[in-house]
């Protein structure tokens, strides 16, 4: 039985606060993109609820691939 191993990357993006709610202090779209091209997978976007208001500070990027 062949065991797949894999590899994970944390990419951390801060949110800034806008005048319309939080938004991405960079492009999270280029950053996946960028990823994709070098074998990532996006695994998923987590974002946790730790401001005073409940709302997120950073997103988090979560990529795997073979190792």
């Amino acid at each position: 039985m062949c065991k797949t191993m894999y590899e994970y990357r944390f990419i951390k993006i801060k949110l800034k606060s806008g005048f319309k709610g939080r938004k991405p202090e960079e492009d999270y779209h280029e950053i996946i993109e960028q990823y994709a091209r070098e074998g990532w997978r996006l695994v998923q976007i987590f974002a946790p609820a730790i401001s005073g208001y409940g709302a997120a500070e950073f997103y988090e990027l979560i990529f795997e691939r073979n190792k």
